[in-house]
């Protein structure tokens, strides 16, 4: 006997902490309890529906006809229209016909219909009560209480989808559950989140417990679950951190043009501020540095350059290369190539170590660099040879 009481503080449980409407609940109860009767009583081609009391306990089971005529079912017995004449057999290989097979179980015909409803139509629906089977109660519990399950977590899956669906491109902050081979596995309460060993920002250290936040980019249905995909080491995760940070880059005055990450270690970002009066470069900055520390801080002391975008390529390539000063510059526009010229003592700084800063400024530019000292040290040291 079912515990009404219990069942409905079960289902607002359910609608409360695991957002699953009361109402699919309700309706996924009702299709086990129709799929149960149609696998015990039914007959082929039968349409069952069942109605569930949440008041009293009660389940009405109902069959459904569709309404049909000669123009949508070949009725039995029927002969092709086209072979009428000969009194031949109707035969689906003599026409292209497109009718569907009358079934007594499944179809009414429009005229039998109109006794049983008036003003109905082709294609509606015709509702007969079934009788209610004694024996029905625990064979059919039983199957409807698997079909009940597999349909609550189908809801749950589809609420999960639709809540994270729309946080996909964001960021999401979680706790770590536990750490398998390199993975962290971050618990979102309704679902778990998976921020691989390659998305993660090199030298960083994670724990159980510790709350971590991430760039959302992908949710994934799986066979397994929903899996939220994380990364800490995509371009749009250091987007979104100075979109949190500074209100004009939220709000469009700023716009981030694009940006050049090698994770952990050094960035660059190219702003641009759609109103003269603010500055896009200092907005990122933040008064004495605040906003963009912070941001600094978040990635593990990665060094973030911002730079002035500029419509202008020239411009542009020579600003990437920061905090070098460049002497020069001159572009080859059939082959995307640039070619600075900067003093001997900032050719380091220009190439920065390991060719990074020169490196990044390609990746930012969308242009192929070619850095050169002007030969001012040569020339020094000549005189002083003299």
């Amino acid at each position: 006997m079912l515990d009404l009481k219990t069942f409905k503080s079960a289902l607002e449980q359910l609608e409360e902490e695991r957002k699953i409407p009361k109402e699919k609940i309700l309706d996924a109860i009702e299709q086990a309890m129709a799929a149960a009767y149609k696998k015990d009583y039914g007959k082929k081609g039968q349409i069952i529906r069942a109605k569930f009391d949440l008041e009293t306990g009660k389940t009405d089971f109902f069959q459904i006809k569709i309404v049909v005529d000669e123009s949508i079912a070949i009725l039995d017995g029927e002969k092709s229209r086209e072979n009428k004449e000969n009194e031949r057999e109707y035969s689906l290989k003599d026409t292209e016909d497109e009718r569907v097979h009358f079934n007594a179980e499944h179809h009414i015909l429009l005229e039998d219909a109109k006794k049983i409803k008036k003003g109905v139509e082709l294609n509606d629906e015709i509702i007969f009560p079934l009788e209610s089977k004694e024996d029905y109660g625990r064979i059919a519990a039983q199957t409807a209480k698997q079909v009940i399950i597999q349909k609550i977590r189908e809801a749950e899956r589809t609420s999960i989808i639709d809540e994270y669906g729309t946080k996909e491109g964001e960021i999401v902050a979680g706790v770590v559950q536990k750490i398998e081979r390199g993975n962290i596995y971050v618990d979102f309460n309704r679902a778990t989140g998976i921020l691989p060993a390659e998305e993660q920002i090199p030298g960083e250290f994670w724990e159980r417990g510790r709350r971590v936040r991430a760039y959302l980019y992908s949710v994934e249905d799986s066979p397994r679950g929903i899996n939220l995909r994380l990364s800490r080491t995509h371009p749009k995760f250091l987007e979104k951190l100075f979109a949190v940070e500074a209100p004009e880059i939220q709000n469009g005055v700023v716009e981030i043009k694009s940006v050049a990450r090698e994770s952990g270690a050094r960035s660059k970002i190219a702003v641009y501020s759609n109103d003269e009066h603010i500055d896009a470069v200092g907005s990122c900055v933040g008064q004495k540095g605040t906003r963009v520390n912070t941001i600094t801080q978040e990635l593990g002391g990665e060094k973030i350059d911002i730079i002035p975008w500029s419509e202008d390529p020239k411009v542009f390539v020579a600003n990437s290369i920061s905090p070098a000063k460049v002497v020069s510059i001159e572009l080859d526009m059939e082959d995307h190539k640039a070619t600075i010229i900067v003093a001997d003592d900032q050719l380091s700084l220009a190439i920065g170590k390991g060719g990074q800063n020169v490196r990044l400024a390609a990746k930012l530019t969308g242009w192929r660099i070619d850095i050169k000292g002007d030969g001012t040290s040569e020339e020094r040291e000549a005189e002083e040879e003299k």
